[in-house]
């Protein structure tokens, strides 16, 4: 979900580039459920010019601002609470969230002809994707898991129909927070973007000379 347009022709210059997030309640399960799965686009091109381009124009759109980018992680949570009668009172009889994560990479179809400088770019560069997306998916998991915990944990109310309201509050700021971790991440990442790359690709380049 970070943004890194125009990044494979910069690197190559230099050296030799999100939360799609629903919420529905289902049905129950034993513990948090969570699920990952990976989906490929390919990108074309035979330059550092050309997958640039081609990252732009293929790349999954954010639904946030309709914008591409080269990788994405979508992000789908769900879960059940149950509610029941404690004296004359109403708690939170079990609650169980699921979450799921679909992951898409780009794939490029002109790797295995590839210059050696620009497969090496190349290769850095889309381990860095799949790694950032990878830690968009942990972030979630950690922020489903722990709306479990506090859903469970919520104080019992007068009635059903406020505890109802207590639990959709607690999963509506659970969201906020992950929404918020989730922009932040990428603010970091787009921050040491440059720095990043270069290392990596300067301890890529030392392991292929060793």
């Amino acid at each position: 979900m970070q943004t890194r347009m125009k990044t494979v022709a910069r690197l190559m210059a230099l050296g030799a580039l999100g939360a799609l997030a629903c919420l529905a309640f289902q049905s129950a399960r034993a513990e948090t459920i969570t699920s990952k799965s990976f989906a490929y686009f390919s990108v074309g091109g035979h330059t550092a010019a050309e997958l640039d381009e081609e990252l732009g124009k293929r790349g999954p759109v954010m639904m946030h601002n309709g914008s591409r980018h080269p990788g994405a992680t979508k992000i789908k949570w769900g879960g059940s609470v149950t509610y029941v009668k404690r004296g004359n009172r109403c708690a939170v009889g079990d609650a169980k969230v699921t979450l799921s994560t679909k992951i898409i990479l780009p794939r490029w179809k002109n790797r295995k002809r590839a210059t050696p400088s620009l497969a090496l770019i190349w290769d850095t560069l889309s381990a860095d994707i799949k790694r950032h997306e990878e830690r968009h998916a942990e972030i979630a998991r950690n922020h489903a898991r722990e709306l479990e915990r506090t859903l469970k944990r919520l104080p019992p109310e007068a009635d059903c129909e406020r505890m109802q309201a207590r639990v959709d509050r607690a999963t509506a700021d659970a969201v906020s927070k992950h929404d918020a971790d989730q922009a932040r991440f990428d603010k970091v990442e787009s921050k040491n973007f440059n720095d990043r790359m270069m290392r990596l690709l300067t301890h890529r380049l030392k392991s292929k000379l060793q």
